[in-house]
């Protein structure tokens, strides 16, 4: 992605609110049907499904991610879509580990600072 589809920093800078509430967001969600199962809903038969079937997910879903950044005939749409299901399966991992969003941001900031 060149510099023109990225936008400017001040332009990220500005949608960065709509990142961290629609990560929240979905992070609710994902905590809501662990607390409140919902039948049929898909995040819930990941949980009971259990943590390796989780785990297995993300794994499916990294390599999605990787065949769409390096196929020539993918396109961003594709990769945007397959970098969401691996964001949202992340988060029902996080959840099922009992973590947190804020925990891994904790770790990213501890590693920059450094």
């Amino acid at each position: 992605m060149d510099e023109t589809q990225a936008g400017t920093p001040m332009e990220a800078d500005e949608r960065r609110p709509d990142v961290d509430r629609m990560v929240a967001e979905v992070f609710a969600v994902v905590k809501d049907r662990q607390a409140n199962p919902k039948k049929g809903s898909y995040t819930n038969r990941l949980f009971d499904a259990g943590r390796e079937r989780i785990a297995q997910k993300v794994g499916e879903e990294a390599i999605e991610v990787v065949l769409a950044a390096v196929s020539p005939n993918q396109s961003q749409t594709r990769l945007l879509e397959e970098l969401a299901d691996l964001t949202y399966h992340c988060l029902v991992l996080v959840a099922d580990c009992g973590l947190e969003p804020v925990n891994i941001a904790e770790e990213l900031r501890r590693r920059f600072d450094s």
